[in-house]
């Protein structure tokens, strides 16, 4: 079944009023937003009527399936549509214009009658303030726990949701918790990625109890390619790495965190996940960032022959083959202007173009940094059914092997990371990407595309 679904929600007659007032300083824009709160019943009975729209307003992590409001169960209502109330409340750069095309994309406009369903009494008050104040009118409010508690009523997550961890349930493991999914964890071990020793982005602040890892030490330069099997096997010996550890990987830029995240799943290590949304989804939940350096622990035995994993990484001549197959799609993961070959992406790598036979797989618009059309405003994963939508449209064919490329593994790997959430095994990251094919000398081309 797609993931991509369109919503057919109807709606008998509905029952108690609620009334959301949101004041600004200036009492002319003051808006009084009534809606009407809806039993489990008028929602269930009427999800026939394509007039009407579900939207989820919780946490994008409950929308993927994690239980973080007391839930009876995890998940989303089946086809709802997700607009989360953090969304509206973090600072972003174009914040309103993303919303608005997220709005767009997902299909909730002013002529539906829209239920705002949460799990705390306050997600769907923010959202139909918000849209309230575009005009939306037909708004209705929604208790997702009364759906959560009838277990004959389905519920949708993520195949892998757990492999992006919310910010509450890192802070419960910190504590010393066995949350949801951690049951059976050994050794959980915390870990910063970026750039730089200690003094650089670890310094300025990151997640209670996490060590840093300087990505220079996976991928030394002055290629910045990954690292080879030795020096990988000194890297888990000078950080106590086992593969039967439970890793979480934190960061300011989570990029990063999916980097390592992708190398420590290659090397063998069996449970690795990353802090969905980075260190800003853990101030924006109001927890604090530390400034102490916490020390590494060396010395533990891997436990296995590195690469345990060696298939979450394609190799260039694995590639030459691979793109033989019929059954076998490279995902490019650059701008659509590296793509083309008008830039090439990287202040230390001049040379231009892309590896023929490589779909456009979308990443974001401002050079080698930017996802944006792989997150939400507030940098958490994208709804996994736009994303299958967007590799569709472009003809990707999801039955087949796809191995996520960019110029050197950092956006391939968080891609790679989500179609693992999402559910889509036969996958890999081609690691060396643009920036290791075009050094190597081989073939490539530019301009776009043609059908």
């Amino acid at each position: 079944m797609s993931l991509l679904k369109k919503l057919t929600l109807g709606l008998m007659a509905v029952s108690t009023t609620l009334t959301f007032m949101a004041c600004s300083g200036n009492k002319s824009n003051e808006t009084n937003t009534s809606i009407k709160s809806l039993s489990t019943k008028e929602v269930q009975e009427n999800l026939k009527d394509n007039s009407w729209i579900a939207v989820d307003t919780r946490l994008s992590d409950s929308y993927n399936g994690w239980i973080l409001y007391d839930e009876a169960r995890g998940g989303h209502i089946p086809n709802a549509e997700d607009f989360s109330a953090n969304w509206i409340k973090v600072d972003a750069k174009d914040k309103e214009n993303k919303l608005d095309e997220a709005l767009k994309t997902k299909g909730i406009t002013t002529d539906k009658k829209i239920i705002l369903y949460d799990a705390n009494g306050e997600d769907s008050k923010v959202v139909a303030d918000y849209l309230s104040k575009k005009g939306y009118k037909n708004l209705y409010s929604y208790d997702i726990k009364e759906w959560a508690s009838d277990k004959d009523l389905p519920l949708e997550k993520y195949e892998d949701y757990s492999l992006i961890v919310p910010a509450k349930i890192l802070k419960e493991v910190i504590d010393g918790n066995k949350p949801e999914t951690f049951e059976n964890a050994k050794n959980i071990k915390v870990l910063e990625a970026s750039w730089g020793d200690e003094n650089q982005t670890y310094g300025k602040g990151h997640v209670p109890t996490s060590v840093h890892i300087n990505t220079d030490t996976i991928e030394p330069p002055p290629t910045w390619m990954l690292a080879d099997d030795k020096t990988l096997t000194q890297f888990a010996s000078d950080y106590g790495i086992n593969k039967d550890d439970t890793i979480i990987l934190t960061g300011a830029e989570q990029m990063a965190a999916y980097r390592l995240a992708s190398v420590l799943k290659y090397m063998g290590v069996k449970d690795v996940r990353v802090l969905n949304g980075g260190d800003g989804a853990w101030t924006s939940a109001g927890y604090e960032l530390e400034t102490k350096v916490n020390p590494k622990t060396p010395g533990v035995d891997f436990g296995a022959t590195i690469p345990a994993d060696p298939e979450v990484i394609t190799t260039i001549p694995e590639l030459k083959e691979d793109l033989k197959k019929s059954d076998f799609t490279l995902v490019d993961n650059r701008t659509w202007d590296e793509y083309i070959g008008k830039i090439s992406g990287y202040s230390y790598h001049d040379k231009k173009g892309r590896i023929e036979g490589a779909v456009f797989g979308y990443a974001g618009v401002n050079g080698p940094t930017s996802l944006e059309y792989y997150r939400n405003v507030d940098n958490t994963m994208r709804n996994g059914y736009e994303i299958e939508k967007m590799w569709e449209d472009q003809g990707i064919n999801l039955k087949n092997h796809l191995a996520f490329m960019c110029g050197s593994g950092w956006r391939a790997a968080e891609v790679y990371t989500y179609a693992n959430v999402m559910g889509l095994k036969n996958t890999s990251i081609y690691s060396d990407g643009w920036i290791g094919w075009s050094n190597g000398g081989n073939p490539s081309i530019t301009g776009e595309p043609t059908k």
